[in-house]
């Protein structure tokens, strides 16, 4: 029998079976998907085949489907090693913040890079709009101006105002990721009634989010909690992370670092050089649009710093 991976808890992983039955699961031996060093071989979003025990109570893992997409960071403790935080999804759902805590153009650009490469769709959502001065808003403004030039969707809300949820679409499976504490817990609790979920107050001392969410999870929306009929691909769920500080980019060349951002890319191939990394090249376009302002230069910060990240350990907190 086949199913869907809704939930991964230390060593157990729970799975919708097509038939709609929830069974616990551990991995049948151990395997790699791909070829990849994962921290991870099984991750929420797979579509995996599965050998109940006889007890009826119990399931192994025996086999993990082709994936369609995943959303790949370099492990937060192994830096040759990578970290799936889910797969098979139709877009992300990025919450970040200003403030309380701040959410750097850094971090957003990595994501939103890593999702350009599995061609994921990415929602930008600018959260707790409500605390926000008149010179923050001001900044939302700017930054939102600035995705959106570039083609991204973006939303501002306050999560605890639920008549500013305007998300659009949430088809399918919806992966909602971004820092500790950017209140992607309360998101969740606004959009599915009852839910419930355990939340936590910002740290006054360093202003960051604290860890509320300690594995990954699918939520089903209220379209679709009927799952008894099977057909786990039909599902609109929401996938919930664990909050993540830095996010490190696994696997990515030099040189294909700058055909995921989308600016750099389409200037890059005025370049007189086809292998141009756009740092101290001889008449390179992108440095001269970075120069003329034509590409901001948080975005070419964001980009350098990726151009290191084979370097070990200089992904971390970014």
């Amino acid at each position: 029998m086949s199913g869907v991976v809704t939930k991964i808890s230390g060593s157990w992983t729970t799975v919708l079976r097509d038939d709609g039955q929830f069974f616990l699961c551990k991995v049948k031996g151990s395997f790699r998907i791909k070829g990849l060093r994962t921290t991870n071989p099984v991750a929420v979003g797979d579509n995996v085949d599965i050998t109940v025990s006889p007890d009826g109570e119990t399931a192994l893992i025996t086999n993990v489907h082709p994936r369609r997409n995943y959303i790949i960071r370099k492990a937060s403790n192994l830096s040759k090693q990578s970290h799936i935080l889910a797969t098979n999804i139709d877009r992300v759902l990025l919450l970040v913040t200003l403030r309380n805590p701040e959410t750097s153009t850094t971090f957003i650009d990595r994501f939103i890079a890593t999702a350009e490469a599995y061609r994921i769709p990415v929602v930008i959502c600018f959260n707790k709009t409500d605390i926000l001065s008149p010179d923050e808003m001001e900044e939302l403004q700017h930054l939102r101006s600035l995705y959106e030039s570039l083609g991204y969707e973006t939303r501002a809300v306050s999560a605890l105002n639920p008549s500013s949820l305007s998300l659009g679409p949430l088809d399918g499976l919806t992966l909602l990721s971004g820092n500790s504490g950017v209140g992607k817990t309360t998101l969740l609790n606004a959009l599915i009634p009852g839910l419930g979920q355990k939340t936590a107050e910002i740290s006054e001392a360093h202003l960051t989010g604290m860890h509320t969410t300690t594995f990954s999870e699918m939520f089903f929306l209220p379209a679709g909690e009927n799952v008894a009929d099977g057909a786990a691909h039909r599902m609109n769920a929401l996938i919930d992370t664990p909050g993540i500080k830095g996010f490190g980019t696994f696997d990515m060349e030099p040189e294909e670092v700058g055909h995921y951002f989308r600016e750099i890319f389409s200037v890059g191939r005025e370049c007189r050089f086809s292998n141009c990394l756009h740092v101290h090249e001889p008449n390179c376009q992108v440095c001269k649009a970075v120069k003329e302002g034509r590409i901001a230069l948080s975005r070419y910060e964001s980009y350098l710093s990726m151009l290191g990240d084979k370097d070990e350990g200089k992904y971390r907190g970014t």
